[in-house]
């Protein structure tokens, strides 16, 4: 009797048995193991009450990371050691204290993504209606931690982020970027009909040469957030949306048209604030970041010698954006990424030097490099 064509031979069968056996102790000795761990995490968090320290210490986890990436053999690959130990930190954090995360909502943003990939899931979700309530929320101590969007690397900065930083006392304790894939979404399979295509401006902006080749007839509608445009989809059959897949899953929604932004590797930065009150700055990891915003007099050579510092101790910029000062006297405020942290004594002497030639000087924070 022949046997059946779908059936796995007996000697294969056997040894899948073997292996998934294997894999199945491995996972019991992995969750002993994890179990240690949180137990350990108990204690500490006890140690760090009874001496009023933190439960989330970005430097400490930047450098846990890193320092597993450094010894992974493989073949698990590089770029999966951040987001599995994230997740385990994250698991042993909530044991310590619950951890409450701000960031722009509804369910299904991109902010919402960035949260999870930063703290791990096992937060308290804090969805905002707009980057100005994220801010609020944060300051006001209705959340630990705030999300927020920065820089995109098709659009540039994000405006209002980098406005707000300016009077709030939040500052930033870390960074994470997300690859930004956006989807044309719709309550019907089919681009026919559309009558306007919702999505947060910098969403549309990013989409542009697209919507003007396959919908140049549909009215492009901003919304607070690409979330809340799905949502907004999702009742009416003649709008579509831009967002990411997790919020066409959320909403109910086709996806009429995948990967639809201009820039194939479009990517955008997001910071992570708080309240100084709450929140320790980071202490040097050894890959880090330093942010600030400065203005300084409308003289000629102003900008030459704000650089100055910089060439002299040799610390090297990342970023330098300028932002109107609307005083309506065409004054500026520079925003700068510094490499390294203020406990390098170099770093330390540029920023003493810097603030000197300054009318205006703000750390906005000094913080780990991105691990993803």
């Amino acid at each position: 009797m022949s046997q059946a064509p779908d059936a796995s031979p007996p000697a294969l069968d056997s040894a899948l048995l073997q292996l998934r056996e294997h894999i199945d102790a491995l996972d019991r000795e992995l969750l002993s193991l994890l179990n240690r761990r949180a137990t350990l995490a108990l204690e500490v968090g006890e140690l760090k009450r009874q001496h009023g320290g933190v439960a989330f210490r970005p430097e400490r986890e930047a450098q846990v990371i890193d320092g597993l990436k450094a010894v992974n053999a493989g073949p698990l690959a590089q770029d999966s050691v951040a987001p599995i130990w994230r997740e385990i930190m994250s698991a042993c954090r909530a044991l310590e204290t619950p951890t409450r995360v701000a960031y722009l909502g509804p369910s299904g943003t991109f902010s919402e993504l960035a949260a999870l990939g930063y703290f791990g899931s096992s937060i308290e979700r804090v969805p905002c209606a707009s980057i100005d309530e994220v801010f609020r929320t944060a300051s006001a101590g209705a959340a630990d931690f705030g999300v927020v969007p920065v820089e995109n690397s098709t659009e540039g900065v994000v405006a209002r982020s980098l406005d707000l930083f300016l009077h709030t006392p939040l500052f930033i304790i870390g960074e994470t970027s997300l690859f930004v894939r956006h989807n044309l979404l719709r309550r019907t399979n089919a681009s026919d009909g559309i009558s306007a295509v919702l999505a947060h401006p910098q969403a549309l902006a990013q989409c542009h040469a697209w919507l003007s080749n396959h919908l140049p007839h549909a009215e492009r509608r901003p919304v607070a957030s690409n979330a809340e445009g799905a949502r907004l989809a999702a009742l009416d059959p003649t709008l579509a949306a831009i967002a990411s897949e997790r919020a066409g899953s959320e909403f109910g929604l086709h996806i009429v048209a995948p990967a639809i932004q201009d820039d194939a590797h479009n990517r955008t930065r997001f910071a992570i604030v708080t309240h100084p009150q709450r929140q320790p700055a980071p202490k040097a990891s050894g890959r880090d970041c330093t942010s600030l915003v400065v203005s300084v007099t409308n003289r000629p050579g102003a900008v030459h010698d704000m650089l100055v510092p910089l060439k002299q101790h040799g610390v090297s910029m990342s970023r330098f954006e300028s932002r109107p000062a609307r005083s309506g006297q065409w004054e500026y405020y520079f925003y700068m990424d510094l490499e390294g942290h203020p406990d390098d004594p170099r770093v330390a002497s540029a920023l003493s030097e810097l603030r000197q030639v300054c009318a205006f000087f703000k750390v906005l924070g000094s913080y780990p490099l991105d691990t993803h």
